[in-house]
């Protein structure tokens, strides 16, 4: 699969999935994730008919970083450059986490080229709903500005995964962050703890779905009903039993919802 090169320094490993499909979708990965992390979604995405794009975030996977600091606004206009080189606009865009604030910002910096916004488990604004949670941001912000990513890769991948059956799923967590440049993943963090687009989710017009895992232990499930309510006639749907991981821990739910909702007729 083939890379754009963005700016000096930046290079943006994208992967094109069934190119005669009728409407682009492009997927936006988590902190520390890849495009490995959407392969329980393209192929059911595929087989309904659209055309799938899922690309690297600059500093992870294959994307290159350059040195500095970067922003969510910096993120997501490489995404904008993706899609305009594949000539893919307009796009749903649909995005977890750290890619759901990407896809937040994309939605708002370019309003004419997103069809539909799907956010699963992200914030508008980042504020842990308890100690617990502050403590554990605190601890990843530390973990991997001393000790590493590697390091930073096991704790999240053990938050996410706990129980002694998701040792693959842990493991395989850990391989994918474990790709990511150092510097870009430090300066990722960074622009999280300073994106805040909470005033402006009004502007927000598109057909919008958030989802949020009712068990999510880094995004309070609070912080997106919020999320939700300040997006004009945006839908909320809530997947129980599950967590962070939501499109790998209850796959089937999350696809359906997707499906639906990509597909439907907008109003």
């Amino acid at each position: 699969m083939p890379k754009l090169t963005i700016s000096p320094g930046v290079s943006i490993y994208y992967e094109e999935h069934n190119p005669a499909g009728q409407e682009p979708v492009l997927l936006l990965h988590g902190l520390g994730a890849t495009t490995v992390s959407w392969q329980l979604q393209i192929p059911v995405l595929v087989n309904a008919g659209l055309r799938v794009i899922a690309a690297d975030a600059r500093g992870f996977g294959r994307s290159s970083y350059p040195s500095g600091s970067t922003s969510i606004a910096e993120m997501a206009g490489d995404f904008f450059h993706v899609l305009e080189a594949l000539q893919a606009t307009p796009a749903h865009v649909v995005g977890i986490s750290m890619g759901g604030t990407q896809a937040l910002q994309f939605a708002l910096d370019y309003p004419q080229l997103t069809r539909k916004l799907v956010l699963i488990n992200t914030f508008a604004r980042l504020r842990p709903g308890n100690l617990s949670g502050w403590f554990y941001f605190a601890l990843r912000f530390l973990l991997v500005h001393s000790l590493g990513v590697p390091y930073q890769a096991r704790t999240v991948a053990k938050r996410l995964f706990p129980n002694p059956d998701q040792d693959e799923l842990r493991q395989a967590l850990i391989e994918q962050i474990e790709q990511a440049d150092p510097a870009g993943y430090r300066a990722a963090m960074r622009a999280l703890a300073r994106f805040n687009v909470q005033s402006r989710l009004s502007e927000i017009q598109m057909p919008t779905l958030v989802i949020t895992a009712a068990n999510d232990t880094t995004v309070p499930p609070a912080a997106q009903k919020q999320l939700a309510a300040g997006i004009p006639g945006a839908r909320h749907v809530i997947i129980q039993g599950a967590g962070h991981a939501v499109t790998v821990e209850k796959p089937e739910d999350v696809n359906k919802i997707l499906v639906e909702f990509l597909t439907a007729e907008s109003p």
